[in-house]
């Protein structure tokens, strides 16, 4: 073995981690990652205009591939550090960890202090400059990321701060180009950034946020004075609600600010949709817990001193409640703590307590005004509804059935299981009927891959309740296979396979049963997509031979690239379905994990989510015609293209 001394170990200085291991700082360098450096930038714009400095943000998208940030906040400190002996904007761009966000005495609330700040966004730029319009003048700074003795230098400092003249104006604009040394593609996406700063201005009511293209002319302007009201409004446009405008309370206990919108439809699954300092937590956390406890709390004792539950009645608990529920749920605290890197769950215990408090309190006094009784009496209704439903299907023979058809659905030959006991090696691929199955059986390792062929397409379990989607034989197999259970009984502890791996045929149908899955994991499993179980396997669309060698190619660019050069000298093989493809080229183009592409699945936005999946996947038909109608591209139809790109 080599000698391992002090001299081994790397020191890297400045910025230079952050572009060595980028994905620690941003999650990815794919398209997720590339609009992260925009969050960091607009985060640090909203966090001045949510404490009362400004009120305005203008977020611009340039032709020359560089994205803007400009508010009328207070603009960055500009003096001079006095230990770091640089002005207060380079500390800001240059330093990690660094920011006056740390205490208490300039931002009361902030999202930005559990970011990774402005100074990633810099390091994972080509260039990056910042004009600072502070006490009637007007500064500059430019950072660069170059090559030094063959290695790149991340955002140094080209251009150190200077007064370049007077003004009238109040703020930070800053503008940078990101690197394509580290991102394959840094095109920014006119419709993500607006679904983003859209919810922003829901969050944060009154604020203005200005979206300019200049690459098509595009422009928007965000601004909601009814703050998350709106935005439940918003998410519910496509349902059928079961009364209007939402409920709406707000309170504030021991410096934390709480507010709270509610609206109920005629769906069957819950969506509470909860924040903290601005920054989404999908995952939930003690402030939801603090609020599911307040409306069970509440809406029994409603029911309670109104005789509305007789002694006859199925009893109705917090599931039942929430059946139907689009909540927002927004508080604003101090000392935030998140469980884990992903910042996707609140974990201050305190937070559960204070949200229970406030939400117990000011719902209490809203159905207690006689005019909102009525609202109270129809979400009894539902959740008796939904009693009267959870009580049948667990006394009924069909559930019963269903129940031990979960149970023992590997006992029926549907599953091919892998020899191994250890979930966190385990996969399972979920393949398109008995041929697909067949060729991926033989061409699996056995000793840690599992197949699970469906014989029929599984239920659409868009607003189905859980008794109608446990009726669909290829969703109990699912279940069963999984091991988790589901609702109520879900436990991910339980999952038997790290990767759930959906391998469906590269067609409409294949297409359309990606889509059902998908849309069951998000309805009532989406702790596996939280978790990063779920996967889509990219099998190739074609066979290219040439000289009795094989390449395979994934999109209809990669094979244009590959027999460009072969004059015609070749035979070609379009794979309709994977049953058409060997199990060794199954094995070595789609299987293997050394040579495979996959998608991993996530959430980057579960609200807009859950819109997109309703609008897919819901009865009504008009907001998928008007979806398709604004974003089809009817000139190129290549899906493998989009999805492999990020």
């Amino acid at each position: 073995m080599s000698a391992y001394n002090s001299k081994d170990l790397i020191v890297l200085e400045g910025l230079d981690a952050v572009r060595m291991r980028p994905g620690m700082y941003i999650g990815t360098t794919g398209s997720r990652g590339l609009h992260h450096l925009l969050w960091e930038i607009v985060d640090n714009s909203i966090d001045e205009l949510t404490n009362g400095f400004g009120n305005k943000v203008v977020v611009t998208l340039h032709k020359d591939g560089t994205a803007s940030v400009l508010d009328n906040g207070r603009g960055i400190p500009v003096d001079m550090h006095p230990k770091l002996k640089i002005s207060g904007v380079e500390v800001v761009f240059t330093q990690l960890h660094a920011g006056g966000k740390f205490s208490d005495a300039n931002y009361s609330y902030s999202g930005g202090l559990h970011g990774v700040g402005a100074s990633v966004t810099n390091a994972l730029s080509k260039y990056c400059e910042v004009t600072v319009h502070k006490e009637g003048k007007k500064y500059f700074v430019r950072f660069e990321s170059k090559e030094i003795n063959g290695k790149i230098k991340s955002g140094i400092t080209v251009q150190s701060l200077k007064e370049i003249g007077s003004t009238n104006l109040s703020g930070t604009y800053v503008r940078f180009l990101p690197d394509d040394r580290v991102f394959k593609d840094v095109t920014f996406e006119y419709e993500d950034v607006a679904t983003r700063l859209r919810e922003s201005a829901y969050l944060n009511k009154g604020i203005i946020i200005e979206l300019f293209d200049e690459r098509n002319n595009q422009k928007q302007q965000f601004c909601y004075e009814g703050g998350i009201r709106d935005y439940v409004t918003y998410l519910n446009e496509d349902d059928k609600v079961l009364f209007s405008p939402p409920i709406y309370v707000e309170g504030e206990i021991e410096d934390t600010k709480v507010e709270l919108a509610i609206q109920y439809t005629d769906r069957y699954t819950d969506n509470i949709f909860s924040y903290v300092n601005n920054i989404p937590t999908p995952e939930g956390g003690t402030h939801e817990i603090g609020l599911k406890t307040a409306l069970t709390k509440v809406l029994n004792d409603f029911a309670k001193k109104n005789n509305l539950n007789k002694a006859k009645d199925i009893a109705i608990i917090g599931d039942d409640y929430r059946e139907g529920i689009t909540a927002v749920l927004s508080i604003k605290m101090k000392n935030v703590q998140f469980e884990g890197q992903t910042k996707t769950k609140l974990g201050n215990p305190e937070a559960r307590t204070h949200i229970d408090t406030v939400c117990s309190q000011k719902l209490d006094e809203y159905f207690s005004s006689k005019k909102n009784e009525q609202i109270a009496n129809i979400i009894i209704e539902k959740a008796k509804g939904a009693a009267r439903v959870r009580h049948a299907a667990k006394k009924a023979k069909e559930y019963t059935r269903a129940k031990n058809s979960i149970e023992n659905s590997m006992l029926v030959g549907k599953l091919a299981n892998c020899s191994s006991k250890k979930p966190d090696i385990n996969e399972m691929f979920i393949v398109e009927g008995d041929s697909a199955g067949g060729s991926a059986k033989q061409g699996r390792d056995r000793s840690f891959q599992a197949i699970l062929p469906l014989r029929g397409k599984p239920l659409n379990a868009e607003k189905k309740r859980i008794d109608q989607v446990l009726s669909n034989e290829e969703i109990r197999t699912i279940i069963g296979a999984l091991g988790t259970g589901i609702g109520s009984d879900f436990k991910i502890e339980d999952l038997k396979f790290s990767k759930i791996i959906i391998l469906s045929d590269a067609d409409q149908d294949g297409a359309h049963i990606r889509a059902i899955l998908l849309t069951f994991f998000f309805r009532y499993m989406k702790s596996l997509i939280y978790n990063g179980n779920i996967y889509i396997g990219l099998p190739p669309l074609y066979k290219v031979t040439y000289k009795d060698k094989d390449y395979y190619c994934y999109t209809d660019d990669e094979l244009q690239a590959i027999t460009v050069k072969m004059n015609k000298n070749y035979t070609l093989q379009r794979y309709k379905g994977l049953g058409e493809m060997n199990p060794d080229q199954l094995w070595d183009t789609t299987m293997n994990p050394r040579t495979r592409s996959m998608i991993k699945v996530t959430i980057e936005d579960a609200a807009r989510a859950d819109t997109i999946i309703s609008s897919w996947m819901g009865d009504d038909v008009t907001p998928r015609k008007e979806y398709i109608t604004k974003f089809a591209n009817f000139n190129k139809v290549d899906n493998f293209t989009a999805i492999k790109k990020d």
